[in-house]
């Protein structure tokens, strides 16, 4: 950035230390296949959480009171993906051992990936939800394996993994809603299914995937894969409120695919950022 200081997330000056949750960027969008624009998420949800207060009214939490860190952004060459999925696993895992519950900050949804991966070694057994606009359950994307169109396949064939629950799906192949159908993993992402989710996880620990594209583009055009229909802001503001009121074991959270240069109101930013203060005040902040 030419030497000038990097964005810092709203009230997250806390050190590393002292911290419960941390932020850490995850600036990639290598494989995205239809709009680019998901490296600058990172920055773009730290510049958009300067309009926000650090009062959350429907949790009654504040972020002034809490001890939030922002790591800045994973350090990696992005031409080579598995090169940077394997510098995203080394930090996620340092944050993971070291007792923190970490934020990610995407980035395209192929983030997700390492960050599992991390977070089994001190969770096995680990409940994932999913809440997306798209099934992200191919197995290959155009010959590509590692891809953002195949990174809950992939999550899925790692050890330890526990129940996967998908929220807001509604897109994706034949053979992708057939899996889905067939193991009863989606659900609508409304605050009811999330509680029901979350009994059904039991003492498991949780890993939560938002993709910002869940959200109807109409409220959310930020982002590189836009799919019609869908809940609306409220709604997935709702079910963060259903994870804070549960006291489930959100052990580590992203939230991926806003690409900011797709919405010139600047409006999708600050909508994701506002996701990442309310789930950072839920996870414990």
């Amino acid at each position: 950035m030419g030497g000038e200081a990097r964005p810092r997330f709203l009230c997250a000056g806390s050190s590393f230390e002292s911290a419960r949750v941390v932020l850490l960027g995850c600036p990639f969008d290598g494989t995205v296949s239809y709009r680019r624009g998901a490296r600058l998420g990172p920055d773009a949800m730290r510049e958009a959480s300067d309009c926000l207060e650090t009062y959350s009214p429907g949790l009654d939490k504040d972020l002034s009171d809490a001890a939030l860190c922002d790591m800045g952004d994973v350090d990696f060459f992005s031409g080579d993906t598995e090169a940077v999925l394997a510098s995203i696993r080394a930090e996620a895992s340092a944050i993971f051992q070291a007792g923190k519950r970490p934020v990610f900050l995407g980035g395209e949804h192929l983030v997700s990936l390492p960050a599992v991966q991390a977070v089994l070694g001190v969770f096995p057994g680990l409940a994932v939800f999913q809440w997306d606009a798209h099934a992200d359950l191919r197995d290959d994307y155009l010959g590509e394996k590692l891809s953002h169109a195949c990174a809950v396949r992939r999550i899925l064939e790692l050890d330890g993994v526990g129940p996967l629950r998908q929220f807001g799906v509604r897109s994706g192949t034949r053979e992708e809603f057939a899996w889905m159908r067939a193991n009863d993993t989606m659900r609508p992402l409304t605050p009811e299914a999330v509680a029901a989710a979350l009994k059904e996880a039991g003492e498991r620990a949780v890993y939560l995937t938002i993709d910002m594209d869940v959200v109807n583009p109409g409220e959310m055009p930020g982002t590189g894969s836009p799919e019609p229909g869908g809940p609306g802001f409220d709604a997935l503001i709702e079910c963060i409120r259903v994870l804070d009121a549960s006291g489930a074991r959100v052990v580590g959270a992203d939230v991926v695919e806003l690409a900011p240069e797709w919405d010139p109101t600047g409006a999708s930013a600050v909508a994701a950022a506002k996701v990442v203060r309310e789930l950072a005040l839920a996870m414990g902040a």
